[in-house]
């Protein structure tokens, strides 16, 4: 019985863990959340991209993606309402796009809505067509794509610089 009671709780862990890799949790400057699946972003416009070598910091190979598939970060940002009564104010919010594992990266407002760079920084539902790899961010022009490359890809956080 012992046995029994240890599986099924491994398994609606392991079904738990599953299921959030399937979301992500984008989080307001007023805290309210939204959760977005696979499905909700799959409502958004799609790019792609061929393929992209990974380097790290020192811009040393590390890999290659392939059959990049996502939508633009900016798109799953225009989701999120702001309550600044004027546009200056958007000036002084940032991105923070946070791993499973704690790691973080950061987009300033500006970088992602005025400059080319929003045209580009992708948020991936899967990678080389492996859905059971979670979510991924990937800034594609970046010098060293490494640094902003987020993989399992949990929250998404609109913070405003204090």
């Amino acid at each position: 019985m012992k046995h029994l009671i240890f599986s099924v709780t491994i398994f609606i862990s392991t079904l738990s863990f599953s299921q959030a890799k399937n979301n992500i949790e984008v989080i307001a400057p007023d805290k309210e959340k939204t959760i977005m699946t696979t499905a909700d972003l799959g409502k958004l416009p799609k790019h792609t991209l061929d393929s992209i070598q990974i380097t790290n910091h020192v811009k040393e190979y590390k890999s290659t993606i392939k059959n990049i598939k996502g939508v633009l970060l900016k798109d799953v940002l225009s989701r999120i309402s702001f309550k600044e009564k004027s546009p200056k104010v958007l000036s002084e919010y940032y991105i923070v796009c946070k791993a499973e594992d704690g790691y973080k990266v950061i987009f300033s407002w500006n970088e992602i809505f005025n400059t080319s760079v929003g045209d580009n920084v992708l948020v991936i539902p899967q990678v080389e067509g492996r859905p059971k790899d979670g979510f991924s961010t990937l800034s594609p022009t970046d010098f060293v794509t490494g640094r902003r490359y987020v993989k399992m890809l949990k929250t998404i956080e609109l913070k405003k610089v204090d």
